[in-house]
């Protein structure tokens, strides 16, 4: 990443972030408030430009459905924009594009989300069709049966993906009957299962205003926020929402591997083991480990010994995927089904390495570098804004977390990547995954 860039982003975030007129303190950077009824809004003033966007954040992703039921959550949410008591699908969606803007609607694992960005002039109307249809969901059975249509497609479209087939058999193998180790989307099977019923049961049980979060980004300041939200949301009243029942996740004790057999010439490997929770405060060393390891490009040492002394992978890298529960750690990479069990050999040894021996002092400045230059790169767009707002909100960071998120990274030490290493990777409990030729595959153990 060009210097000069990172640096010009790093100023002009530091801008956004102070008072006018003054250099210190900080003003926040955004405001947070509770309506009576439990809902948080979450408002970042952008006045530079007419738009604004607004992210809905419902906690009822895949963690919230019922076992028995997987692809339940992420239905409901699809299906929000299908029709209302009082608009039809077209309808909605003739209504939105009228005035130029997009509203989609997606599910999750942690969370259902719902996006809407649109002119500031029609605000209003963007804000009614959202609490239409996050409020008044019809679920007609024909736009359940035309979406679990769709989705049993992309099922099946998916299933011809060897590297998707890796990541989806891997995460069966390390979380078993946890959520996290099923598709968001469910199965074929379990998508014909779901009923109306099940959908006007699990909407009513969790879309409710305690239950949400809506963050906003844009020209909008945050009265006009509380008062147009309040006005749409703020008549429907708090329920009880219990939290889910979710089996216990850890590494398992000792090293599992699955190979699945595929005629292909190159072998997909994914290998791992569980992490940790994104409210973690071991968060911010382990994104030092992780850039250093094998997320930071062509300076991590995967990349280097894998892919550009050894020419094994054209893609190599690593990643810890926090959520609200411990997500997963995993080194993902595409090699010759013959070179398959000499890139997994170097991938234990880099494990190894860095757990044993930890970072040089090179490389901790290196990624302490990045991460702080490139932190406010990640959020110039009203949508990246409304992202990272709900998540703060969603984990618990607190709303001073931009602004302590460079401090955070630059206080680290080589000790605290070292107890991180030690304590999170463990090349003994991994769970591997191999996708490709298996006749032509060695495994190093």
């Amino acid at each position: 990443m060009h210097t000069g860039r990172v640096r010009t982003a790093a100023a002009a975030f530091a801008l956004l972030l102070a008072s006018p007129g003054h250099a210190a303190p900080a003003a926040p950077f955004a405001t947070r408030e509770v309506l009576p009824n439990g809902l948080v809004l979450l408002t970042a003033e952008r006045p530079a430009l007419p738009i604004v966007t607004v992210r809905v954040l419902v906690r009822a992703g895949s963690l919230a459905e019922p076992a028995d039921l997987p692809g339940l959550a992420n239905l409901a949410a699809v299906l929000l924009p299908q029709g209302t008591a009082r608009r039809t699908a077209i309808e909605i969606s003739e209504a939105i594009d009228f005035v130029g803007g997009t509203l989609k609607a997606a599910g999750g694992q942690d969370v259902a989300t719902v996006t809407l960005t649109l002119l500031k002039r029609d605000l209003p109307t963007g804000l009614d069709l959202l609490a239409d249809i996050l409020r008044f969901p019809a679920f007609p059975e024909e736009e359940i049966r035309r979406k679990v249509q769709q989705l049993k497609g992309a099922i099946a479209q998916k299933a011809e993906d060897a590297g998707t087939v890796a990541e989806e058999a891997f995460e069966a193998a390390l979380y078993g009957a946890h959520p996290y180790g099923r598709p968001v989307e469910g199965t074929p099977e379990s998508l014909s299962a779901l009923t109306r019923g099940h959908l006007v049961d699990f909407h009513a049980r969790l879309y409710v205003p305690n239950n949400v979060v809506i963050a906003v980004a844009g020209a909008v300041t945050a009265p006009e926020v509380r008062a147009l939200l309040g006005k749409a949301f703020g008549d429907r009243a708090a329920r009880p929402v219990g939290a889910p029942s979710l089996p216990p996740v850890s590494s398992p004790p000792s090293r599992v591997v699955r190979r699945l057999d595929r005629d292909l010439t190159q072998a997909n490997i994914v290998v791992g083991q569980v992490g940790y929770r994104r409210s973690n405060p071991d968060h911010y060393a382990l994104s030092v480990l992780n850039y250093v390891l094998g997320g930071g490009g062509f300076t991590s040492r995967l990349v280097q010994r894998i892919r550009e002394e050894r020419g094994w992978a054209y893609d190599v890298h690593s990643r810890f995927s926090p959520g609200l529960e411990a997500g997963p750690f995993a080194v993902t990479l595409q090699t010759k089904n013959e070179t398959a069990g000499e890139a997994m050999r170097e991938v234990l040894a880099q494990l190894r390495r860095i757990r044993e021996d930890g970072i040089t002092d090179r490389e901790l400045r290196d990624a302490q570098a990045f991460l702080t230059g490139y932190f406010p790169l990640r959020y110039d767009t009203n949508a990246e804004v409304v992202a990272l707002l709900s998540q703060m909100e969603l984990h618990g960071l607190g709303m001073d977390f931009p602004q302590r998120y460079p401090d955070l990274i630059r206080a680290l030490t080589r000790q605290q990547i070292a107890r991180v290493a030690r304590q999170y990777l463990d090349p003994d409990r991994l769970v591997v995954v191999v996708v490709g030729k298996q006749a032509k595959i060695v495994l190093p153990f």
